[in-house]
């Protein structure tokens, strides 16, 4: 009978959002109901299954059948939303979570996107790599593009990757800066200088990779509070620097100098991301816009003697090289 079972998306539905809160009141906000209505959707669900799915006493937690389920209703969800396009002829939705946002991924997207008929794309809310591949896992998004690096605890395992873009950086200094009449520096240069992060330098994996490979001691952590605070800490303090991929539009140039970076080249890697048990149908056809457009523009140029990229990074396109 169970495997007869018509399962109702509502309920289905009311599951999840009570699965990522784990809180019946946010749950019962979040689908703009009622906490008793709520309530009674998930006992509902529960008795159709035959097992609990939270434990409710001393708060809010999923029982093991509830992580179990938590996964597969996920997918459900989504395969009723491309059910959903289908019948309208929309063509299946991609929900794709964007990182490295100061960096703009989004533009690289669109331009393989705009090479592709019919593709949608719904953007999520991803901030970083970590909290993207957690969407991934839980089926909260179908892909994810950004700077891909391994996680600690294998907190990435079931994740499938590619990099599709290797994007020169620049140094953006004040008009200030000592070096800020250079039309070209080595990373070297920059020794003497202090980086800028947005965000705690060990969170930052290539700004990291990068301070360690090219001896910068000294840096500065601040919250990430958008690009125009970016530009404004580096444009008001003439011992700084940041790294900015070259193609990457700066909001405000006055006050700034973009010098490139030569001798070697730092390279910035753009991954696309999705589990490996849940292929959308789309994924095989954006990998090969990436693919297209990127041999049209040379995006996955790479010259050793020329050019500095990540050990973990290399591995990625010697993948990407073999296949």
């Amino acid at each position: 009978m169970v495997s007869r079972m018509d399962l109702d998306l509502a309920l289905v539905r009311a599951f999840v959002v009570t699965a990522e809160t784990l809180h019946f009141g946010r749950a019962a906000e979040r689908l703009n109901t009622s906490q008793q209505a709520l309530s009674k959707r998930v006992a509902r669900l529960e008795a159709l299954l035959g097992v609990g799915l939270f434990e409710r006493e001393g708060g809010t937690r999923l029982t093991e059948a509830g992580e179990r389920f938590e996964t597969a209703a996920r997918e459900v969800l989504a395969a009723g939303s491309r059910a959903v396009a289908a019948a309208q002829g929309a063509g299946p939705t991609v929900r794709i979570d964007v990182w490295g946002h100061l960096y703009a991924p989004m533009r690289t997207v669109a331009q393989v996107v705009e090479t592709l008929d019919g593709m949608r794309l719904e953007p999520g809310p991803a901030r970083d790599w970590p909290s993207a591949a957690q969407a991934l896992l839980r089926g909260d998004a179908d892909l994810g593009f950004g700077r891909v690096h391994p996680l600690p605890g294998g907190r990435d395992a079931g994740l499938a990757q590619r990099l599709v873009r290797l994007e020169p950086v620049d140094a953006v200094v004040s008009a200030s800066h000592p070096l800020a009449d250079a039309d070209e520096l080595s990373p070297a240069d920059l020794r003497d200088s202090t980086l800028w992060c947005p965000a705690e330098l060990s969170r930052l994996d290539f700004l990291r990779r990068f301070a360690d490979e090219f001896g910068i001691e000294r840096h500065q952590d601040g919250p990430n509070l958008g690009l125009d605070h970016l530009v404004q800490r580096v444009r008001g303090d003439a011992t700084c620097f940041t790294l900015f991929p070259s193609d990457a539009p700066l909001p405000d140039h006055a006050g700034l100098r973009s010098i490139p970076l030569t001798a070697p080249t730092p390279l910035y890697a753009w991954s696309l991301a999705w589990r490996e048990t849940h292929r959308h149908p789309q994924l095989d056809a954006l990998l090969r816009g990436f693919t297209d457009l990127g041999r049209t523009r040379r995006w996955l140029d790479y010259v050793p003697k020329r050019d500095w990229l990540p050990e973990a990074d290399q591995v990625k396109l010697a993948g990407v090289a073999g296949g």
